[in-house]
């Protein structure tokens, strides 16, 4: 659950080139993030059109103690490791948050 001492992040990824992800690469990501989706706060999602399989940048907003842990993540993520995506990350500061009502 999200609350005031929560420290979000936001990573946008881009593509470094015209080559096409291979699915290995592709499967490991989704792997990777699901395992981290368990462990923290974590929601992913890609830009672009997925039934005609043409994404072009994602979008991952996700809880972390630091900036260090934040890079750490990112950084572990095969697609980022294997050179397919760069990333721009910013810490997230929420000034609303979900009622309980």
């Amino acid at each position: 659950m999200l609350n005031e001492e929560s420290t979000l992040y936001v990573r946008t990824d881009y593509k470094l080139d015209d080559r096409e992800v291979s699915e290995e690469v592709a499967m490991a990501s989704m792997a990777y993030l699901q395992q981290m989706a368990k462990e923290r706060y974590l929601l992913a999602g890609v830009f672009g059109n997925l039934e005609a399989e043409e994404v072009d940048g994602a979008m991952l907003l996700f809880a972390a103690n630091d900036l260090e842990e934040a890079e750490r993540i990112s950084d572990e993520d095969p697609i980022i490791k294997d050179g397919y995506y760069r990333y721009e990350l910013q810490r997230w500061n929420l000034v609303v948050y979900p009622s309980n009502s």
